[in-house]
């Protein structure tokens, strides 16, 4: 049986199969789910990894042998889950799914009631100690003492959710754009085609055979290697726009009309003006590492921006606790209140052909405006020795600038700014810095900022005329 505590993270289960998770060990985490949240009823879908029919298949068991019933909604997207979750008033649900990673990996995205999240602080520890517990009790499966049996029963949960994620979009409004998807062998055509196949556009989709080998690329598109198909599809077609999703379809990203990528942060600030214009005067989140092209553009548009904690968690509860109308991350997660304020990666591509439809000609021209303005490093990682004392050391050689304490250290300057966050697992400071003076002053910040963060010297490091 395997049910390696390292296969728990802050945010969901994840780990090798079958070494650090197995069927036993899916079983395991059903019953221990139930008994946690004291569920009587919950939903699982499923990614379409190799594994994921038998481990979606012990985890329903597990979950019925402790008496809840449960409907398995099959294989559909993590938004499809949560969408079930919320719809159905369900006590919560599993989407059995390693997400982006490799082929080996499998792993569950854990929600309670309302698709909120069950992670680090909400209660994901108190069901890996449950679950371990039991994996090493050496007890066979079977139904717990004194507790009835609950059912499984097969659910189609996929027309509910369509309805739901094509109420975003005004049909009438999208003109016969050139579409290029790039599916990476994940979810994400199986549930997005079918949408996209009734807007009156010319679709070109690619690896849109789920398959759990991923024969042609991982299905993360935020590497910049496994971007370089749909790049070379949208200029061969001279598409309008292309799109690639992440492999369990929670996640997407574009491409433009040029075979340029499009920064997660350029398109929240997109999205944004379109909830506004829908929902004026709102609350819209960002994460702290974004371009200031997203509170820039919210502003501009009579909104409130609000900068949160990186993470799904952080962004979700807080999306809830400021009644806020939309989120975005640059990691390409965006989130709305009207598909109950957790992530999809549906909506947001269907938003950005209505947008792209009525800007008249392709994404490049819709993000012209935010690319001469604001210059972007990217996420940049770097190893070091001594965390804290790495951050305390940006503090004090930036001790003239705005400093603040969301997340990490975010150092603010007028023309300039950059966010350094610890990694959770990993001895990494994750950097990310912007300019809107040029690409060289971008470039120049950068490396001044990633020469401190790199070296070796404990000194204060001079960092000349900011201001």
């Amino acid at each position: 049986m395997a049910c390696d505590k390292a296969a728990f993270k802050a945010y969901d289960v994840r780990g090798t199969y079958p070494d650090q998770l197995d069927e036993a060990g899916a079983y395991a985490v059903g019953r221990a789910y139930v008994e946690f949240l004291g569920a009587k009823t919950l939903a699982v879908g499923r990614d379409m990894r190799t594994m994921a029919p038998t481990m979606s298949a012990a985890l329903i068991r597990g979950m019925t042998d402790a008496g809840a019933n449960v409907q398995d909604i099959g294989l559909v997207g993590t938004e499809v889950l949560y969408h079930a979750v919320a719809d159905g008033g369900l006590d919560g649900g599993i989407m059995v799914t390693a997400s982006h990673n490799p082929a080996e990996y499998i792993g569950m995205k854990c929600v309670k009631r309302g698709a909120q999240p069950v992670g680090e602080d909400a209660g994901l520890p108190q069901v890996r100690d449950l679950a371990i517990a039991f994996a090493e009790s050496g007890a066979p499966e079977g139904p717990v003492d004194g507790v009835t049996t609950g059912t499984s029963t097969e659910v189609d949960a996929l027309d509910s959710w369509r309805e739901r994620v094509f109420s975003f979009i005004d049909v009438d409004k999208i003109r016969p754009l050139k579409v290029v998807v790039d599916g990476g062998n994940g979810i994400g055509p199986t549930i997005a085609l079918p949408l996209l196949e009734r807007l009156p556009i010319e679709l070109h989709a690619y690896n849109a055979e789920p398959d759990g080998t991923f024969p042609n690329h991982e299905p993360n598109p935020l590497l910049e290697e496994n971007r370089q198909f749909i790049i070379e599809k949208v200029r061969e077609h001279g598409a309008d726009i292309g799109i690639a999703f992440d492999g369990d379809a929670d996640r997407c990203f574009f491409v433009d009309d040029t075979g340029e990528f499009v920064d997660g942060d350029f398109i929240t600030a997109v999205l944004a003006e379109l909830a506004l214009r829908r929902e004026p005067g709102s609350t819209i989140l960002y994460d702290v590492r974004a371009s200031r092209a997203v509170p820039d553009t919210i502003e501009a548009h009579g909104g409130t921006a609000i900068a949160s904690r990186v993470g799904h968690a952080f962004i979700k509860a807080r999306l809830k606790a400021e009644d806020a109308a939309f989120a975005g991350e640059i990691s390409g997660h965006y989130y709305f209140r009207e598909f109950h304020g957790v992530d999809t990666g549906v909506v947001p591509a269907l938003m950005l052909l209505q947008l792209v439809s009525e800007s008249g000609g392709g994404l490049s021209e819709l993000v012209a405006p935010i690319r001469e303005k604001y210059f972007i490093s990217g996420e940049i990682n770097s190893t070091v020795a001594d965390v804290p004392m790495k951050l305390q050391q940006l503090k004090e050689t930036y001790a003239d600038a705005r400093i603040s304490h969301v997340d990490g250290v975010s150092v603010d300057y007028d023309d300039w700014h950059f966010n350094v966050r610890p990694s959770n697992t990993e001895p990494l400071l994750r950097l990310n810095l912007e300019s809107v003076v040029s690409r060289e002053d971008m470039e120049r910040r950068r490396d001044e900022v990633l020469g401190l963060i790199r070296s070796e010297s404990t000194e204060r490091v001079g960092h000349g005329a900011h201001a």
